[in-house]
């Protein structure tokens, strides 16, 4: 019967053979550390350049709102929420909103019908279709003083090519910057001709997301492509056009670069002579830049803010409950 070899000696020092290597510990901790720790300094960048540029401005807003706070001597003294009382008791207030609101809906509706039915065009075959989709998007890559100046001649009272097209069909000249109506109309021109292609382009990559196969059954059973697109498109697109809309919501609340150039009276911030065109974002720069008044002016950015932010709540809140409702 032969015996097993027994196994050759080690030389391998008694520290190694108990299992305890030098440091260790101390790796193994290290290792735990840095993988609780390294996700968080990844991202830490945002949260800093946030709470630098978006978080501290913010709140330093609200805290100069609650000043009577001059743009050049300073704070003058803490005045709780005067400024807000002072703010809605302003007719000028409510004229900037109104008129905000006015070239929101104005722009906004045919804005975005067209958008869907310019993305319905280039979601079919075409020829060149990218330089098709290219040339929608040009406009929003012009300039916007460009875009506002070009339509500020164009809607020009003596010379425009707007009134001049009117005589030729013995219509009398606008005076496009004078009244309310008109004043809006072209400022709205302004917005459409921008942002319709940008918006188009979100519908175009949202429609060829919608599976092909409903399409196909809607042919089987005879819909047409009229009928196909109210009852497929426009429902698997849903969530996108109520991002647009929300975004052109504080887009339009925002308003600001579009009104002030087309405005030749050369008052910061007033729109016409009588504020017929005043949006809330001209009303905030004509009191905190033209009056210096930064406390007002600070109460009616928290105002703006407030706006918006419940806009993005209504988009939330829409967005769930279409999504529950699929």
């Amino acid at each position: 019967m032969s015996r097993s070899p027994s196994p050759a000696p080690t030389h391998e020092p008694a520290h190694v053979l108990r299992g305890s290597v030098p440091g260790g510990r101390r790796g193994v901790l290290l290792s735990r550390i840095d993988a609780r720790v390294t996700p968080y300094l990844f991202v830490a960048p945002f949260f800093v350049l946030f709470a630098v540029f978006g978080l501290f401005p913010l709140l330093y807003t609200a805290w100069i709102s609650l000043h009577d706070w001059n743009l050049i001597d300073g704070d003058q003294g803490f005045v709780g929420l005067a400024n807000y009382t002072a703010l809605f008791a302003d007719p000028d207030f409510y004229n900037a909103l109104f008129n905000t609101a006015s070239i929101f809906v104005v722009s906004t509706v045919p804005q975005l019908l067209a958008a869907l039915g310019i993305a319905a065009l280039l979601n079919r075959p075409l020829r060149a279709g990218t330089v098709w989709r290219a040339g929608v998007l040009l406009p929003n890559v012009v300039s916007v003083v460009a875009v506002a100046l070009v339509f500020a001649q164009l809607f020009g009272r003596d010379f425009g090519m707007i009134n001049w097209i009117l005589g030729l069909f013995g219509l009398d000249p606008v005076d496009w910057e004078g009244q309310r109506w008109s004043s809006h109309l072209a400022v709205t021109t302004m917005v459409i001709w921008r942002w319709t292609g940008y918006n188009a382009l979100l519908y175009l990559a949202a429609m060829r997301n919608v599976p092909r196969e409903l399409y196909e059954a809607a042919a089987l059973d005879g819909a047409s492509r009229w009928r196909s697109f109210w009852s497929i498109t426009v429902p698997g697109i849903r969530p996108t056009i109520i991002f647009t809309v929300v975004v052109s919501t504080i887009g339009g609340l925002q308003l600001f670069a579009e009104p002030q150039l087309f405005d030749s009276t050369g008052t910061a911030g007033v729109g016409g002579n009588d504020r017929q065109f005043q949006t809330l974002t001209m009303y905030l720069y004509e009191k905190g830049f033209g009056l210096f008044d930064a406390g007002y002016a600070a109460a009616i950015a928290w105002v703006l803010f407030v706006m918006c932010l419940l806009s993005a709540v209504a988009n939330f809140v829409l967005v769930r409950r279409i999504r529950g409702g699929s």
